[in-house]
């Protein structure tokens, strides 16, 4: 546990050091995970000694959802206030959101739909 531990933050820190270092809009641990992402999509030996922490902090993820909430309540005043734009913002990014998701699912469909009659000619 210690070790996948450290892989992580490892990860994270070298996300870290990017971020600040190119000066980049996107937070180091966002960088770090994807940078742990594209390892384990090259190289899987990693998985087998991070997959049991990793699952446990997965199935205590909803604790990560507390500081939002305390953030959420201490500027309630400012979010009362700036309700509409709030809104409009969440309304529109889950429509971007659901209709990315769906032309996704569209080109992924089509473009395995070809290889699999192709494999199967019956």
């Amino acid at each position: 546990m210690p070790q996948a531990f450290a892989i992580l933050l490892v990860f994270q820190l070298i996300g870290e050091i990017i971020s600040y270092t190119l000066k980049l809009p996107v937070p180091g641990p966002v960088i770090g995970m994807i940078l742990l992402f594209t390892w384990l999509a090259v190289d899987d030996r990693l998985l087998r000694v991070i997959q049991g922490t990793t699952s446990t902090i997965l199935k205590h993820f909803s604790l990560l959802f507390v500081p939002a909430g305390v953030g959420v309540m201490v500027h309630a005043q400012r979010i009362g206030g700036e309700w509409f734009a709030i809104g409009v913002a969440l309304l529109v990014s889950t429509i971007l959101a659901i209709a990315t998701t769906a032309w996704v699912t569209r080109a992924l469909m089509r473009w395995r739909s070809p290889r699999t009659t192709e494999e199967n000619p019956s």
